[in-house]
């Protein structure tokens, strides 16, 4: 008898909402003036855009 895959249960990303990409802003200067925004990856799901699901 063959056996059966099942994929893992994971829900999409709260802190990426499913992108894959976060935005943080940039600040500069000794008085921490804002400059604009920078993307990077999602540390929370490392780019993948889910998480394993809790049970």
């Amino acid at each position: 008898m063959a056996r059966k895959t099942t994929k893992p249960k994971t829900k999409p990303c709260p802190t990426c909402r499913g992108t894959g990409e976060v935005s943080r802003t940039v600040r500069v200067g000794r008085k921490q003036r804002v400059a604009g925004a920078q993307t990077g990856i999602c540390l929370g799901c490392l780019g993948a855009c889910e998480i394993p699901a809790d049970d």
